[in-house]
């Protein structure tokens, strides 16, 4: 009888310290892993003839893609050390013998170049009748739409979407995707033999690009040392830039001027006789710094 009292007395025990830790005790929190914050990458691509530099800036990551002018020409590595960006890419055309832009270029909603300013440019008696699409080429822009920021590729006369402002925009050309432009922003005329960009020979190229869900990339096509004369022609170039995911893409100054840098490290894309990258400076990038 007395065991039976003992037992009792366990089990009534046992079952007020159950009734205590599930009363006090503090109910578990399932753990929900984070995804990983979106940040640029780099990486390279070997072409046949050449070798493609890509720097890809996630959509709705902490980056912003921005254009800069020097009022001096300036290499992209002293661009960084001004600006300390992350990545930077030569941009818009320029005139180096008086080194002014030939490109359009608007920085926080203010022109800060003009080709009609241009003297050299204006008055080039071989350009007279191609001024008017030359002043309307494409051009890579940034707009804010409310508090959201977005970028675009189109021609200088194109208004901003409705309820966007235009804070950002440098222009070169041609339009590479969803379709090559070249004869209508005045690079080709095919009645007198013109080709400024000499658009179907191998060279070294820099474009930029945005995919379908709005990353952005930016591509600088390098001459390979093995043989100076090679690297992709713009058709070729707007092939590749497809293969990268961009739905919209356009090219920027190339050949000498092709440079990217990313995270201390330059790369340049001509290529001299002697193998040896030639490093040119120019007068607009596109930065891409950390917001």
């Amino acid at each position: 009888m007395r065991k039976i009292k003992l037992l009792g007395l366990v089990l009534i025990s046992l079952a007020m310290v159950l009734w205590f830790n599930l009363r006090f005790s503090t109910p578990s929190i399932p753990t929900v892993a984070s995804s990983p914050p979106k940040t640029i990458r780099y990486f390279e691509r070997t072409l046949p003839q050449s070798i493609a530099h890509i720097v890809l800036i996630p959509a709705n990551s902490r980056f912003l893609v921005t254009p800069a002018l020097s009022q001096k020409l300036a290499t992209v590595e002293e661009f960084a050390q001004k600006h300390r960006a992350v990545a930077i890419l030569n941009a818009g055309f320029f005139d180096p013998v008086n080194q002014k832009s030939t490109s359009y270029v608007i920085l926080q909603r203010k022109l800060v170049a003009d080709p009609k300013e241009n003297d050299r440019l204006v008055n080039n008696p071989n350009l007279k009748s191609y001024l008017g699409q030359i002043f309307n080429r494409t051009e890579f822009r940034r707009y804010l739409c409310g508090k959201t920021i977005s970028y675009s590729i189109t021609q200088h006369s194109q208004s901003p979407p409705a309820g966007c402002q235009l804070v950002d925009a440098i222009g070169a050309g041609p339009n590479l995707l969803p379709e090559l432009t070249l004869a209508q922003e005045g690079f080709v005329d095919n009645a007198t033999k013109r080709d400024a960009l000499g658009s179907n020979q191998p060279n070294a190229r820099t474009a930029v690009g945005i995919t379908r869900d709005g990353s952005v990339v930016l591509v600088m096509v390098a001459q390979k040392s093995s043989a100076p004369a090679n690297g992709v022609s713009l058709p070729a170039l707007a092939d590749f830039m497809k293969t990268l995911g961009a739905d919209k893409a356009m090219n920027l100054d190339g050949g000498s001027s092709s440079s990217l840098y990313y995270n201390g490290k330059t790369f340049y894309g001509k290529i001299d006789l002697e193998g040896n990258s030639i490093k040119r400076r120019v007068k607009s990038v596109l930065l891409v710094q950390e917001n």
